[in-house]
């Protein structure tokens, strides 16, 4: 029973409200417009003849398949789908998780604080200040306060932050 739990935590989605309304947004329009227009380009392509050198043909079964799979994925993602809290409150003592927004200074490079929002890995968007909880920083400051200093292990070699703020 306790496998089962602990597998049950492994396929949790994190993702907000808003990360949510975009998994099913792609899935809709990949169940309603994709899937049919692959099914008329294969149709097309089988009128040509002779599959198999049917350039074609390979090209639209494999973007099927492509669909088919990305499909498959979001029905899981959108099944297991945990909503993180993304409202702020008082920040005094307040611990990191995913849905906070956290301002960290680079206290390696003596970079300019960057806020950051903490979201679930199907959300991540480094560009928009969105990184994953399973990223290397984000990782290193959950369950972290404000004031406290982390060290983190990136690609580009080991850094070390200040928690500036804790939205």
């Amino acid at each position: 029973m306790a496998k089962a739990a602990d597998d049950a935590i492994l396929d949790e989605t994190l993702v907000t409200k808003e990360g949510l309304k975009k998994l099913n947004e792609e899935l809709v329009e990949l169940k309603t417009i994709k899937r049919k227009e692959v099914a008329t380009r294969l149709k097309e392509a089988i009128s040509y003849g002779d599959l198999s050198e049917n350039s074609e043909y390979q090209e639209a079964k494999n973007e099927q398949a492509f669909i088919e799979g990305r499909i498959l994925e979001l029905e899981q993602m959108i099944k297991n789908a945990k909503i993180i809290s993304d409202k702020k409150s008082d920040s005094k003592g307040k611990e990191i998780q995913v849905g906070s927004t956290v301002t960290l200074k680079n206290k390696t490079d003596g970079d300019d604080p960057i806020a950051y929002t903490i979201v679930g890995s199907t959300e991540a968007d480094p560009m928009a200040q969105k990184i994953s909880n399973e990223s290397p920083v984000g990782k290193a400051v959950l369950d972290k306060k404000k004031g406290d200093i982390v060290e983190v292990n990136t690609p580009a070699g080991p850094y070390k932050y200040e928690i500036i703020k804790v939205a």
